[in-house]
């Protein structure tokens, strides 16, 4: 019972903000240590001098590697994020396409409606929409 009541607001408080340096703490490694192998202006060897050098000594690697290179972060987060968008945009064009381009599908359904297995109007549906998918 003692030592709940020994434990007060300020306690409390106190326990709470070293909990959010904790936490800031472990998302600036994540940041420097993602910015270190993004970085393509490194070498390898680079790259490990300073992963060794922010295990070693991580304040104060942290802090050097925030004055020297901390100003070009954002820029190659956002070259790193532009290039993912890209990928993505490139990947999903060619998945809904399927290597069918509108052309070929309106030339398949013109020949199923040729062949009579398309009805005038499905055969108007199932082009509209070929020719909608691709806009």
């Amino acid at each position: 019972m003692s030592q709940a009541s020994d434990f007060g607001t300020g306690q409390v408080f106190l326990s709470f903000l070293w909990f959010a340096l904790f936490v800031i703490w472990i998302w600036l490694l994540i940041v420097v240590f993602a910015d270190i192998f993004r970085s393509r202006d490194l070498s390898g060897w680079a790259k490990a001098a300073w992963t060794i050098f922010v295990i070693v000594l991580p304040y104060l690697g942290v802090f050097v590697y925030l004055i020297a290179r901390g100003s070009k972060m954002s820029q190659r987060s956002e070259e790193d994020a532009e290039a993912r968008d890209a990928e993505l945009r490139r990947y999903v064009q060619t998945a809904s396409t399927d290597g069918h381009s509108s052309a070929d599908e309106i030339s398949q359904l013109a020949d199923l409606h040729a062949k009579g297995v398309l009805s005038d109007t499905e055969f108007e549906a199932a082009k509209a929409k070929a020719l909608g998918s691709q806009a």
